[in-house]
């Protein structure tokens, strides 16, 4: 509140944030007191942290380092690695004894950037690439919206995927690593056609669908009457050549690799 008093002359301003910070926070129900720090996702927490955090940015500025930061995540480049280790020291000292916050030593090191994971991206020479958790969690969440036992219309599936799809790759899209985008490409039509394929259940149902997509009727129907899984299935001839990567994109499935390629500017 010093810090924002510098700039805020409106007393009444002012008195509305402090009660904004000491309004409490509901947890399971009851709601619990808030002694220090701003609530978590709060409109207002991102704009005081930068505030606050403004001093240290002027302090690394003041001693000529290099740096990059993004509302808590910091990262500090230097030559060496003895220069990385009294860097960390006196700015861990400067955030805990100046700005009074407290420093995850567990997430803080000294590390070549090769081995430095930064707003979830990795950095390999000058090439940017999106972290192995980062991809794993994406992998997670569209094995979730396209999970089979999903009890949900493949309209409102397909939907929901090309909102998450669109949001991942605005922002990991600017990754220069292109190698698994086409074997991704590939992982989620299975899946779709595994969805399609739950869906219409019925042999009857199956090979009427296949027929009307141009499948041949030999294997339709041997297709149809087979007993192996949905996985399985989803990569037979009999609904790749009637589930074309054409008609999964004529329902609203997504290209992971135009969305790349988007956001490198050669679309």
């Amino acid at each position: 509140m010093v810090r924002v008093a510098r700039k805020v002359a409106d007393q009444r301003v002012l008195a509305l944030i402090g009660r904004y910070l000491r309004a409490g926070v509901m947890v399971d129900g009851v709601v619990q007191p808030t002694e220090q720090g701003t609530p978590q996702g709060g409109p207002l927490s991102p704009l005081l942290s930068n505030i606050l955090l403004d001093d240290l940015d002027k302090e690394l500025e003041r001693r000529g380092l290099r740096f990059a930061r993004y509302a808590d995540d910091l990262i500090i480049l230097v030559r060496t690695q003895r220069a990385g280790e009294r860097v960390k020291e006196s700015i861990t000292r400067y955030l805990t004894e100046v700005l009074r916050l407290s420093v995850n030593e567990q997430k803080s090191r000294v590390a070549p950037i090769s081995q430095c994971v930064f707003l979830s991206f990795t950095f390999r020479g000058t090439k940017l690439r999106w972290s192995d958790e980062a991809f794993a969690d994406f992998q997670h969440r569209v094995k979730r919206l396209t999970g089979r036992s999903w009890g949900v219309s493949m309209q409102y599936r397909l939907r929901k995927l090309a909102e998450y799809l669109r949001g991942w790759m605005g922002y990991f899209g600017i990754s220069d690593y292109y190698r698994p985008i086409p074997e991704l490409e590939g992982w989620l039509r299975r899946r779709e056609r595994m969805c399609y394929w739950k869906q219409w259940r019925k042999v009857r149902t199956r090979v009427r669908h296949l027929l009307a997509l141009g499948t041949s009727r030999k294997h339709a129907i041997l297709t149809a009457l087979s007993r192996k899984g949905y996985w399985h299935v989803a990569r037979t001839l009999a609904t790749q050549t009637g589930m074309t990567n054409k008609w999964l994109a004529d329902q609203g499935l997504l290209s992971i690799r135009d969305l790349w390629m988007k956001a490198h500017g050669y679309a």
